[in-house]
C-alpha cells in the first residue's frame, strides 16, 4: 500500500485497524445512557443477523406521488462521468424518493371509512414504535394504543423498533495519540446500505463501511491527522467542510490542492482544529456521486473554553447530530428515511441540541410540532444576540445550524422536513420524518425493549 504526500514523509502512524467498532447487537447498547448520548447522536447498531440474512438486490425505485407517467430527475452531471466509477449503484440515476415500494398487503376488508392510504400509512407508525408501542401507551395513555391498534396483537408488537434494525452509522471514533497529534485512521469503502430494513440493501459508499462516517470530535486547537485508506476501485479525496486551514494543501480538492487518492493509496491530511463548532467532511471528488452514496460524516471542534460549550451555556443535556441527503437512496436523516430513523428521546426538562447538516443538493426546511426551536449557531458560528426562534428552520446544501430545544411539554411529537413530497406519499409518511418524544420521567429505552 503506497502513500502519496506532496507534502513530503509524515510522521509514523501507529498501526491500528482502521474499521470502526462493530455495532453492539445486545439491546443493552440502548440504556438511556447509551441511547441519548451515543445512539441518538450517532445512530443505534445494526441487528447484525438481520442485515447479515439479507442478499444485495438493485436500487430500489423511487418516485414523486402522485406518480407522473415520466418522472422528473434533477440534474446531475451534464454527461457520464468518464471516472472508473462504474458501481453497479452508479449505473442507477439517483432520484429523490417519495414512497418506496415494497408496500404491505392491503387486506380485503378495512376499517370503516378507510382506504388503503390509511391502513398502509398506520403499518409505517407501528414499524416505527415497534415493540416501544405497549411500554409508550402505558407512559402516554390508553389513546395511544388505540391510535396504532395495540388490541390487534399485530406482529410488529413483538419486535424492535425499525430503527434498531439498520445499522445507523455515525459512532463517535476515538482517535489515536501520537505525540500531540490526534490520529483518525477511516478508510473509504463500498458496502452494502439499509435505507429500510425492508428494503433491499443499497450499493453505497461509506467511511468505515458506515453512511453517515464515524463522528469524529476534537477540541478547538487540538493538531489533527486524518489518515484516509482507499478501497474502491475509483479515485476519491477528502475535504473537512468548515476548517480554516492555515496551509491550503489541506483542503482535499484533487487537482486543485492535492492529486487525487487511487485505489489501494493512503493519504493523510493534517492540520489544527479550528474553528470550533458544527462542521463536516465528505468526499469532494466526484462528489455528486461519491456524497449521493454516502460519503459523508460529521466533524464536531468543541471550544477550547469550557465557558463556550453548549452544556455552560444554555444548559443542554444531550445533542443529536442529523445529517440530510437527498440523492441516491432518497430523502434521509443519517442515511435513513421513516420508519427507519432514530427518534429524539428527552425527559421534560431537559434541553436537547439537534446539529442540522445538509449534504444533499436541496433546501430542507426542519418543522418541529408543538415547539420552537432557539437557533443559536450557524455555520458553526456562534449568533449570539442574533440568535432566534423558529419552528421552521431552512437549512441550505452545505450549511449547519445548531437548535435548542426546551423540553418542558410531554408527548409525541412529529419532526420533519416540510417540503411535503419530501415526507408523505401514498403509503403513508417517508423519508425525512421523525419525532420528538417527551416522558415525564428519564426513560431506560433498553429496559423498555427487554421487557
Amino acid at each position: 500500500m503506497s502513500t502519496t504526500d506532496p507534502r513530503g514523509p509524515m510522521p509514523a502512524t501507529p498501526t491500528a485497524d482502521p474499521q470502526a467498532p462493530a455495532p453492539s447487537e445486545s439491546t443493552s447498547a440502548l440504556s438511556r445512557r447509551g441511547f441519548l448520548r451515543v445512539s441518538a447522536l450517532a445512530g443505534i447498531g445494526a441487528t447484525a443477523a438481520t442485515v447479515a440474512a439479507c442478499t444485495t438486490a438493485a436500487a430500489p425505485s423511487w418516485s414523486f406521488p402522485p406518480a407522473p407517467s415520466v418522472q422528473p430527475q434533477p440534474s446531475a452531471t451534464p454527461a457520464p462521468s468518464a471516472t472508473p466509477a462504474a458501481s453497479a449503484a452508479a449505473s442507477v440515476t439517483p432520484v429523490p424518493s417519495a414512497s418506496p415500494s415494497g408496500s404491505p398487503a392491503i387486506p380485503d376488508v378495512l376499517p370503516a371509512g378507510w382506504t388503503a392510504h390509511d391502513w398502509l400509512a398506520r403499518e409505517k407508525v407501528r414499524r416505527y414504535l415497534g415493540k416501544l408501542a405497549v411500554p409508550l401507551a402505558g407512559v402516554f395513555g390508553a389513546k395511544l394504543a388505540v391510535i396504532v391498534g395495540a388490541e390487534d396483537g399485530y406482529p410488529q408488537l413483538k419486535e424492535l423498533p425499525e430503527f434498531a434494525k439498520v445499522d445507523q452509522g455515525g459512532v463517535l471514533l476515538a482517535p489515536k495519540v501520537d505525540g500531540d497529534t490526534k490520529v483518525f485512521d477511516l478508510s473509504v469503502d463500498t458496502m452494502e446500505h439499509r435505507i429500510d430494513a425492508m428494503l433491499p440493501p443499497i450499493q453505497a459508499l461509506g467511511y468505515n463501511k458506515t453512511w453517515p462516517g464515524p463522528l469524529l470530535r476534537v477540541t478547538e486547537g487540538d493538531k489533527v491527522r486524518a489518515v484516509f485508506t482507499n478501497n474502491l476501485d475509483e479515485t476519491t479525496g477528502t475535504h473537512f467542510h468548515g476548517v480554516a486551514f492555515d496551509d491550503f494543501y489541506e483542503d482535499g480538492i484533487p487537482f486543485v490542492t492535492q492529486l487525487p487518492i487511487v485505489s489501494g493509496e493512503t493519504y493523510p491530511y493534517q492540520f489544527v482544529a479550528k474553528p470550533y463548532g458544527s462542521l463536516m467532511y465528505h468526499s469532494h471528488h466526484n462528489a455528486t456521486d461519491q456524497v449521493g452514496r454516502g460519503l459523508l460524516g460529521a466533524f464536531i471542534v468543541d471550544p477550547a473554553d469550557p465557558k463556550e460549550t453548549y452544556k455552560e451555556k444554555f444548559g443542554v443535556t444531550q445533542e443529536y447530530i442529523w445529517i440530510s441527503n437527498d440523492s441516491f437512496g432518497g430523502f434521509t436523516i443519517n442515511g435513513h428515511g421513516f420508519p427507519a430513523t432514530v427518534p429524539i428521546v428527552a425527559a421534560k426538562g431537559e434541553r436537547v441540541l439537534v446539529r442540522f447538516m445538509n449534504e444533499g443538493i436541496m433546501m430542507h426546511p426542519w418543522h418541529s410540532h408543538g415547539f420552537r426551536m432557539k437557533v443559536v449557531a450557524r455555520d458553526g458560528a456562534p449568533l449570539g444576540t442574533a440568535a432566534f426562534e423558529c419552528d421552521t428552520l431552512g437549512v441550505n446544501p452545505g450549511e449547519r445550524w445548531d437548535a435548542i430545544i426546551e423540553c418542558d411539554r410531554t408527548g409525541i411529537w412529529a419532526f420533519h422536513c416540510h417540503i411535503l413530497p419530501h415526507v408523505e406519499g401514498p403509503d403513508g409518511m417517508f423519508g425525512m420524518v421523525t419525532a420528538l418524544v417527551i416522558t415525564p420521567e428519564p426513560v431506560d429505552v433498553g429496559a423498555l425493549l427487554k421487557a
